[in-house]
């Protein structure tokens, strides 16, 4: 399936939302694109912060890296979750690993204009290793991870995939 160096920002995401969704993700079965939450996310990256350029390391893009190595991550909800945290400590992993002293996280919420500083610790590089190691641990598995109670799943773009029966 994928190594560690494979994990991006996505799988984490997923890790955190539903691992259901991250085991269908990385077999390829992808409605994002047709979900009207994906096209709104696409839309306020779109549109926030336009002077700023992603940072494409592979497996992972990140929305921008200033130049005190803060990872900036501009995020459509109108509140913060854990999966944003994660996905931001996460990158910061990424950029360790390649050399670049990264500082943490600061995420965007422009619908609230809302910004979130989350500093790199190495509690938070533990838990990025960890968060690895689970995705790579719910992808092994041969069969799909039990889906989540149909409220979690609004607004989800693999919703009709896993309740159409």
């Amino acid at each position: 399936m994928i190594s560690a160096d494979d994990v991006g920002g996505v799988h984490i995401k997923y890790l955190y939302h539903c691992r259901r969704q991250l085991w269908l993700y990385a077999r390829g079965i992808r409605p994002e694109q047709l979900s009207v939450s994906v096209q709104l996310g696409e839309a306020v990256h779109e549109t926030s912060y336009t002077r700023s350029s992603p940072i494409d390391l592979g497996a992972a893009r990140l929305d921008h890296l200033d130049g005190a190595a803060w990872v900036h991550e501009v995020k459509s909800s109108s509140r913060p979750s854990r999966a944003d945290e994660a996905q931001a400590m996460h990158y910061c992993y990424r950029l360790i690993n390649v050399g670049v002293a990264a500082q943490g996280g600061i995420l965007h919420y422009p619908k609230t204009r809302r910004t979130r500083r989350l500093p790199y610790t190495e509690q938070a590089a533990e838990q990025a290793r960890a968060d690895i190691a689970e995705v790579l641990a719910v992808l092994a598995a041969p069969d799909s991870p039990p889906r989540l109670a149909r409220s979690a799943c609004r607004g989800c773009s693999y919703a009709d995939y896993c309740w159409n029966e």
